[in-house]
């Protein structure tokens, strides 16, 4: 089993914009929040285990199927490193794209699910709690490293991202500028089908979900 953290950074804006920190260098910024230039929202996948950081910075809305894109792309990348891995466990925050009621999301684990083979096991930290999730720790290395910097373009962002360490090891940093369309949801009929395809934890059915994939169809002779 190998345990994945993930998790979106608030929005950070784009251009000449204090931020409110200290800088070694002399830097003249804004002193008035205009309308920014862009917005990213950094969205962060950790491996606890192996202190390995992912971070993907997106220039639209981060959605349900952004999130599960970014699950996809960071799986795509990295399944070559784990060969012997058949589950992944991936902690969440409960938050509003990615709970275990988001019918889209869902739909979206099922669908890897079935174009991967893995198992996924679904556990989520409860009000107030996603502290604990281990990505919350990345945010804020982050935020000090570029603490006090002009963060005047998408690609400063990046570079920022790109430079800072987590247990001494930069992250993979990766661009989405897909355009995802918000509000997308399952009717009720579809979403009955689909809560065949999950095992939810009895008493904790909202924070511990389980989907398998379909057993290997036995060959005939």
């Amino acid at each position: 089993m190998l345990r994945l953290s993930m998790d979106a950074k608030a929005s950070v804006k784009v251009g000449e914009f204090s931020r409110n920190g200290v800088s070694r260098v002399t830097t003249q910024a804004l002193d008035h929040d205009f309308e920014p230039e862009a917005q990213v929202t950094p969205v962060g996948i950790l491996l606890p285990q192996h202190d390995a950081l992912h971070l993907f910075t997106v220039t639209g809305k981060v959605t349900s199927d952004c999130l599960a894109d970014c699950l996809e792309d960071f799986w795509v990348g990295q399944r070559q490193h784990f060969p012997r891995v058949d589950t992944l466990l991936l902690n969440l925050d409960n938050g509003p794209e990615c709970h275990s009621r988001r019918t889209q999301f869902m739909a979206r684990m099922v669908e890897f699910v079935q174009h991967t083979g893995l198992a996924v096991r679904l556990a989520y930290y409860p009000p107030y709690h996603s502290k604990y999730n281990p990505i919350e720790c990345c945010w804020g290395v982050l935020e000090n490293h570029w603490n006090g910097s002009l963060l005047d373009s998408v690609e400063a962002v990046e570079r920022f991202a790109a430079s800072m360490t987590w247990k001494g090891v930069h992250p993979v940093v990766q661009r989405v500028t897909t355009v995802y369309e918000s509000g997308v949801k399952l009717t009720k009929d579809a979403m009955c089908v689909l809560e065949t395809k999950l095992q939810r934890l009895p008493e904790l059915d909202k924070w511990f979900v389980d989907i398998l994939p379909a057993p290997a169809t036995p060959a005939t002779g």
